[in-house]
């Protein structure tokens, strides 16, 4: 076993390998799903505002990486100047500004653009129920479409668990633990396929 010691500087608080992460090294975190605000195109704005609060907004896996699904985290950028309980504090009263900007988006959807929208969720529910082979990124992107569409009215037969649960179901380590062996990749896209058909069958 391997013991690490933590340098502390009674000024600049925790020192790590990270420039961004000296002082309290508190890294706050949230999964916000956001498809108005990049159908509309407006994340980019979002995102601005979001720098300006010190906040940074990355793709589903954090740094660098794509928003699958439309799943963006949205993190603190700085970890120094305040206490850990200052950050939380100003985290909480953040988050909803953002909720609030894609329930705007939202509504400006569905006021000048609501059979553009519904002809987006219908052709996704559609293409869920009845394709035989589903890649990972395929399955979250029309997911994401069905997810906008029951909460914005335009799906009224399929729950929003359901939606949710399948996110997680058709990853592939969580889609080959529920059908019990490992598979190859042309594999789990007919597993996934079939899986998410019976998942939806009912709804």
């Amino acid at each position: 076993m391997h013991i690490h010691s933590r340098v502390f500087h009674t000024r600049f608080g925790h020192l790590t390998a990270s420039t961004p992460n000296v002082g309290t090294g508190l890294r706050i975190s949230v999964m916000l799903h956001l498809p108005a605000l990049k159908i509309t195109g407006e994340l980019d704005k979002v995102a601005r505002a979001a720098s300006v609060m010190r906040l940074a907004i990355r793709g589903l896996y954090g740094e660098g990486t794509e928003a699958t699904g439309d799943f963006f985290q949205l993190s603190n950028q700085t970890t120094l100047g305040k206490s850990e309980e200052q950050f939380a504090e100003d985290f909480r009263l953040l988050v909803p500004k953002f909720i609030e900007y894609e329930r705007c988006a939202r509504q400006s959807l569905m006021t000048r653009r609501t059979v553009a929208v519904e002809d987006k969720v219908v052709r996704a529910l559609a293409l869920l129920r009845s394709a035989r082979l589903m890649s990972s990124e395929e399955t979250m992107y029309l997911l994401s479409l069905v997810r906008l569409g029951t909460h914005v009215g335009l799906v009224k037969n399929v729950q929003i668990e359901t939606v949710n649960e399948l996110f997680l179901a058709t990853q592939p380590s969580h889609l080959q633990r529920i059908v019990g062996r490992g598979m190859t990749g042309p594999q789990r896209a007919e597993a996934r396929a079939e899986y998410i058909r019976r998942r939806l069958q009912n709804s």
